[in-house]
């Protein structure tokens, strides 16, 4: 069933990485795995032609949205006005301040609720982008490349496993959801795609010490997988720093739990204070 709305006449784009979502069955899931409440503050990355707007707003009622392509900005907002309140952000989602829209959301913990299908060409920096306002952020439903949300969810030992679950995995829990087949979309992508909630972690169990020294040290662990942290992370610190810290020098980056990699970075950070 396609939930194409007559006020959208513009087709997709590809440099911007546009994939339509139009199976109602898969729209309709979506909304009930973020399940709005009274007082949410729910703000959708990248709308397109509100395939997820609508039905969210039929059901919620408010919601601020994020749009890049200034084409759709004015059908989105003619059709949202049978559906509820929409407030419409007309910028590069890389450049918005979660932080900030938290902070007027309202709602008791002032904080927001992110939903979206995004450009698969632009999800890693979004989802980074996010870890950033992690505090700000209560919980986030993302339709990505099915490729992405096994990376985002693997552990160790995986061959998928890599920078992008070990950053994740580390602020967030990462539940993937359900698949969805490239017939979903309009025009269908060459992939499949998957919906995953994650949900950042209250900052006291984080427990990391120093946030731009875990993003080194994980980045360069996986920097070259073939390697030993013994010799990815010879930038970083020597044999015996990683053995301090309890980690196998020897060991690969893929083999590293997620804990492991954090104790490493406060062990680091330990050793430089002091």
């Amino acid at each position: 069933m396609s939930t194409r709305s007559p006020h959208f006449t513009e087709p997709a784009k590809k440099h911007l990485g546009q994939h339509f979502l139009t199976d109602r069955g898969i729209i309709d899931s979506i909304v009930l795995a973020v399940d709005p409440r009274p007082g949410d503050r729910l703000v959708e990355i990248g709308p397109g032609q509100g395939a997820i707007t609508f039905p969210l707003l039929d059901r919620h009622k408010e919601l601020t949205v994020i749009e890049f392509d200034r084409d759709l900005i004015f059908p989105l907002t003619e059709a949202a006005r049978a559906h509820g309140t929409l407030e419409v952000i007309h910028r590069d989602v890389l450049t918005v301040d979660f932080t900030a829209l938290a902070r007027n959301a309202g709602d008791e913990g002032g904080q927001i609720r992110l939903v979206g299908n995004l450009p698969y060409n632009l999800s890693s920096p979004i989802l980074f982008h996010a870890l950033e306002h992690a505090s700000a952020i209560r919980d986030m439903h993302f339709m990505l490349q099915k490729e992405v949300v096994d990376r985002m969810a693997a552990g160790p030992g995986s061959k998928v496993y890599g920078r992008l679950g070990v950053m994740l995995q580390a602020y967030c829990h990462v539940t993937p959801l359900f698949d969805v087949p490239p017939g979903a979309f309009r025009p269908p992508p060459k992939v499949d795609s998957a919906v995953v909630r994650l949900v950042p972690r209250a900052p006291e169990s984080i427990g990391i010490d120093d946030h731009a020294l875990y993003s080194a040290v994980v980045r360069d662990a996986f920097g070259q997988r073939r390697k030993t942290l013994r010799n990815a992370l010879s930038n970083q610190c020597d044999a015996a720093a990683i053995e301090a810290a309890g980690v196998r020098p020897g060991a690969r980056a893929e083999q590293i739990e997620v804990a492991d990699f954090v104790r490493l970075a406060n062990s680091l950070a330990r050793q430089r204070n002091a």
